[in-house]
């Protein structure tokens, strides 16, 4: 009998509680036709090189040769900042360039105001959009504030000794004047922002604190927004003949999870779902392949497809998509305990496919297959789409700048990229085919679950696709590059980016929404 998971963690060691919301600072956006009284600070947008119109500010002037004498000439995400007298005190005034002015630049220009001013002892800031000749429309707007909201995040549960400089101040950002119908384009925007927060909010957290059942608790709250919730636990993947996936897990005190979302905003007229799968692989040592030592603790992020598969139902749901979407996570840990599976153990799929088990640190295409079959076999889609942290081989190939796509069909692979770029989580398409499947042949077995050194990321996405019905279109997402950030960007700091969740709403919204 496997021991009491509970019973053995430190989970909660710390003193915190499962749903830590109080650890993850959020900036809270309203909007307001003037601006609020105070010494807060005040922005204004500045297109690029329209800074000689910018006719909103005493000493107007003074501040344009100012401006002109900093180089500050509009660029999307570029500031000038200076104080000027009140009665208060001193008060910060930034001039906030959004470039041509697209939703992009915007969405920049708000990334920038936020980590500017997010520890810089101010409580609130007014953007005053009233004056400008050329306002940007509701969805840019809405696009900015989603923009200082994500790169405002924080999770400092665990962090007890911040000094205050260190500490987050700005809590409100007041958008003042801003064009007919923001709110609802704000409404949609906000949905998308809860459900990045929730993956990083996964994907942050220590291996100690979320595992498979922890996992499967933090998404509980998902149900509040009209998700249906399915849970199956080890005897009902063994049941299934989940083989591959329970393989994995066996060297772990951590009982396996298959986590089942489904939200259908389309009261039953869309009958076939929407499929995510997600590699959710809570923490992965390599198993008897064991990992090195140096780095290994990023591993709490092997989580992160299932991570955005969470994040983008909630996203979903929160913003009432007319939808049908399923979303699956394989939640397994990858431990190297005495029960362990070893190099050379042939498995039985739950698709009856047998597989060698070569290397036991590629495990998320284990936990995949098994995830991908049962996916197809209760709900029969015609579309489905896995992420994972899958290789590391894809982070050689692109660095952190894309996620690796692969597709048995150009048509959505097409409609990927097109949704990845307007969301901001970019792809990048690589082949698939023969000359690779035959590389995963193995001797004794149906296959075997690595292949050569080269081409390691298209070899992992041939293993998966021998797993896909036929009718099926599929794509796998690889985003091993994309999950964490060791420096910051433009909608995130140093940590969980949130990767996945704005492609994968962007990609619903234009294909399956009416």
């Amino acid at each position: 009998m496997r021991p009491s998971a509970r019973s053995l963690t430190e989970g909660n060691r710390f003193g915190f509680p499962y749903f830590p919301d109080l650890g993850r600072i959020m900036i809270k956006v309203r909007f307001s036709a003037s601006v609020p009284d105070g010494g807060h600070a005040l922005a204004y947008l500045v297109a690029k090189g329209a800074l000689g119109s910018v006719s909103i500010l005493a000493n107007d002037q003074t501040v344009h040769a100012a401006a002109k004498s900093s180089r500050f000439e509009g660029e999307a995400g570029s500031i000038f900042e200076y104080h000027v007298a009140h009665a208060d005190g001193a008060q910060r005034v930034l001039l906030l360039g959004i470039g041509p002015g697209g939703e992009e630049d915007l969405e920049k220009a708000g990334g920038a105001l936020s980590a500017r001013l997010l520890t810089s002892g101010e409580t609130r800031v007014s953007l005053d959009v009233s004056k400008m000749d050329a306002k940007p429309n509701a969805g840019a707007i809405a696009r900015l504030a989603s923009g200082a909201v994500l790169r405002g995040w924080r999770y400092d549960t665990y962090r007890t000794k911040l000094s205050e400089k260190q500490k987050v101040s700005l809590q409100e950002l007041v958008i003042v004047g801003a064009p007919e119908g923001v709110d609802m384009a704000w409404a949609r925007q906000s949905a998308i922002v809860d459900g990045v927060a929730l993956t990083r909010e996964l994907v942050t957290e220590p291996a100690n604190v979320i595992y498979p059942e922890t996992f499967v608790e933090r998404c509980q709250r998902l149900t509040e927004a009209g998700i249906q919730i399915e849970v199956l636990g080890e005897a009902e993947m063994r049941a299934a003949g989940m083989g591959a996936l329970l393989g994995v897990a066996q060297g772990s005190i951590r009982e396996p999870k298959l986590l089942v979302m489904r939200w259908d905003g389309t009261n039953g007229a869309q009958e076939k779902p929407v499929m995510f799968v997600g590699k959710g692989v809570t923490f992965d040592t390599g198993g008897i392949s064991l990992k090195p030592p140096g780095g290994m603790e990023d591993m709490k992020w092997d989580m992160g497809g299932a991570g955005a598969v969470a994040g983008t139902m909630i996203a979903l749901a929160r913003r009432k998509a007319k939808a049908h979407v399923v979303g699956i996570c394989g939640l397994v840990e990858n431990m190297p305990d005495g029960g362990a599976q070893r190099p050379g153990d042939v498995v039985t799929s739950m698709s009856g496919q047998t597989i060698e088990v070569i290397n036991t640190d590629a495990e998320g295409r284990l936990v995949l297959c098994d995830a991908m079959t049962w996916a197809q076999k209760r709900f029969k889609p015609e579309y489905m789409i896995d992420l994972a942290t899958l290789t590391g081989a894809i982070i050689i190939s692109l660095g952190h700048e894309y996620g690796g796509l692969f597709s048995n069909d150009d048509d959505l692979a097409h409609k990927l990229m097109a949704a990845g770029k307007s969301a901001g989580d970019p792809l990048w398409r690589f082949p698939i085919g023969p000359a690779y499947d035959k590389l995963i042949d193995s001797p004794i077995a149906d296959m075997k679950n690595v292949g050569p050194r080269e081409g390691g990321s298209i070899t992992a996405a041939q293993f998966l696709n021998r797993f896909v019905d036929e009718g099926v279109k599929w794509a796998h997402l690889d985003i091993a590059g994309m999950v964490w950030a060791a420096k910051p960007g433009t909608v995130w700091d140093k940590g969980a980016t949130g990767f996945g969740v704005r492609l994968l709403d962007r990609f619903v919204a234009d294909h399956f929404e009416g």
